[in-house]
């Protein structure tokens, strides 16, 4: 298994890099204001040509290197009916990319069965790969792991919350106020897969989405674990899908050393 898992992180590796030059190219027209965008469900949820563009050439790439695939793609459904899914998001922060900020990335996972066996997640502007098989998560090659802060005011907090996708209640602005006083520093930053890059190398150590969709999260939750980081997801499945943690609609992921259960984090915990 050690060795399709890293056979998959490197048909992964390799599409992500594929595209990442035409992404940067395109966030310089992103800067001078020459990418037009279309909404999705709404105004908040945007897509872009290079969102599509970059999707075709991901999937054309696996296709390529491992036929016996199924791509799961946010922007172009499902293809084909192999063994494999592949859980695709070209570009996971598509408003940062759309509006010239240099945040966003590349997600792409790899699932056999019931067991995530490859992630992969590159943020071209950085040339930062972070990648996870059975045996280890990495970034640019070398290892990493998920240590940071034990408690709330310790603690770096990336939070897409309230999240537009849901009704946003009184008591969330509230609870939102109250998350801003905890903890050492909250953060929104456009990506939900970088959030999970960034807990599992120790750069922040609690990342919250409680909306979120299975392309944004399959790779991050393999480089979270391998990393030794934690991944709680949140919210209700299908009793099928109980077992995916990638199918829930949202998570709370944190460093190995947070003490969750004392935070005010556990609120949103089931």
């Amino acid at each position: 298994m050690n060795k399709l898992s890293q056979q998959l992180v490197e048909i992964a590796s390799n599409a992500a890099l594929k595209v990442g030059d035409m992404l940067v190219k395109a966030s310089a027209e992103a800067l001078a204001g020459g990418v037009s965008t279309e909404e999705k469900e709404g105004f908040y949820d945007l897509v872009t040509k290079y969102d599509r563009e970059a999707e075709q050439a991901i999937a054309d790439h696996i296709f390529q290197s491992y036929p016996d695939s199924t791509i799961v793609g946010e922007e172009g459904g499902a293809q084909g009916d192999g063994s494999v899914h592949w859980y695709v998001d070209p570009i996971d922060g598509t408003s940062n990319f759309a509006s010239g900020i240099p945040f966003f990335s590349v997600s792409i996972g790899a699932v056999l069965d019931d067991r995530i066996l490859a992630g992969v997640i590159y943020a071209p502007i950085r040339r930062e790969l972070f990648s996870a098989s059975t045996v280890g998560a990495f970034l640019n090659g070398e290892p990493i792991k998920s240590q940071g802060h034990k408690t709330d005011s310790k603690s770096l907090l990336v939070a897409a919350f309230p999240n537009p996708r849901e009704d946003i209640l009184g008591d969330d602005g509230q609870l939102f106020t109250e998350l801003v006083r905890r903890f050492s520093t909250v953060r929104r930053l456009g990506s939900a897969a970088l959030g999970l890059a960034y807990v599992a190398c120790g750069r922040a150590d609690v990342v919250f989405e409680p909306i979120i969709s299975p392309w944004d999260v399959t790779a991050g939750i393999l480089l979270i674990e391998q990393a030794g980081g934690r991944y709680v997801p949140l919210g209700e499945v299908d009793s099928h899908a109980q077992s995916y943690p990638w199918l829930f609609p949202g998570f709370i992921a944190t460093c190995a050393e947070f003490d969750l259960e004392q935070s005010i984090m556990n609120v949103f915990v089931d």
